[in-house]
């Protein structure tokens, strides 16, 4: 089995990109997620741009491993949404240009009644997508967490295609009630990518909340093991959505993960 490689969340280290890039390659991350925004956004980034960018990243030694790309609404919702289909399909041609070939998209939660409107604007959106993505060879690796990982696995075999795989955040799975250790197996040959985030209880009245990686009730000792059995060759990348100190926290979570990494 190979080592994991572990890498961080540019965004998670407040700072603009050249610098998160800089912290990253101090803090001996192999990777990093960035999010296809601002001066790295489709529209902005021209060909020279993407060459310059593709030259910056190996200046710092780093791998880039996948654009995450931020939508208001998911791919369930009407308003707006070929505008917002054409965004990630830019997306996912920068995300090929700049040799990392996928793209990060949160998942909604999956539709129960597979005839419903809702249900069909969302398969709709993921046929659309995932054709683009046979064409310009590029995955989409949905976010998810809502749903247990036997639904999402039974959903997107539905499709058919090679293009559709999912990011694996342990924390989401937390936050909405469902064991990761237990979630992560049925996903084998679907995990492209994960997010190396943590979360526990906050007592009766708060619910669950999210931590340092390492402070709350994942099992990483467990999760990283199972990885490695899945043959997982992609990034964990270390995230922070909350707190004062992300940059701390992002930094103490590489030092964290670093200890599970060689295999077991």
């Amino acid at each position: 089995m190979k080592p994991l490689k572990i890498g961080i969340v540019a965004e998670s280290t407040q700072l603009p990109i050249r610098s998160a890039l800089e912290a990253a390659a101090r803090m001996g991350a192999k990777g990093v997620q960035v999010d296809a925004v601002g001066a790295l956004a489709p529209d902005a980034l021209g060909g020279t741009g993407r060459r310059e960018f593709r030259t910056l990243l190996r200046s710092f030694d780093l791998e880039l491993s996948a654009l995450n790309v931020p939508v208001r609404r998911g791919l369930d919702v009407a308003e707006d949404l070929q505008p917002r289909l054409e965004r990630v399909r830019k997306s996912m041609q920068l995300a090929f240009d700049l040799g990392c070939r996928r793209v990060v998209l949160p998942c909604p939660k999956l539709p129960e009644d597979a005839a419903s409107p809702r249900a069909q604007l969302m398969r709709e959106s993921l046929l659309a997508l995932a054709g683009f993505g046979d064409r310009v060879g590029c995955l989409v690796a949905l976010e998810i967490g809502f749903d247990p990982a036997q639904k999402v696995k039974e959903y997107l075999a539905g499709f058919n295609v090679g293009t559709l795989k999912v990011t694996f955040d342990p924390a989401n799975f937390v936050l909405h009630g469902h064991d990761p250790l237990a979630n992560l197996m049925p996903l084998e040959g679907l995990v492209e990518h994960v997010h190396a985030r943590d979360a526990r209880s906050a007592g009766v009245s708060r619910g669950m909340q999210e931590v340092p990686l390492g402070a709350g009730d994942i099992d990483w000792m467990a999760l990283t093991a199972t990885l490695q059995v899945l043959e997982f060759d992609g990034l964990l990348a270390v995230e922070r959505e909350q707190g004062d100190t992300k940059f701390a926290d992002v930094a103490n979570g590489v030092k964290f993960l670093r200890r599970f990494a060689l295999p077991v």
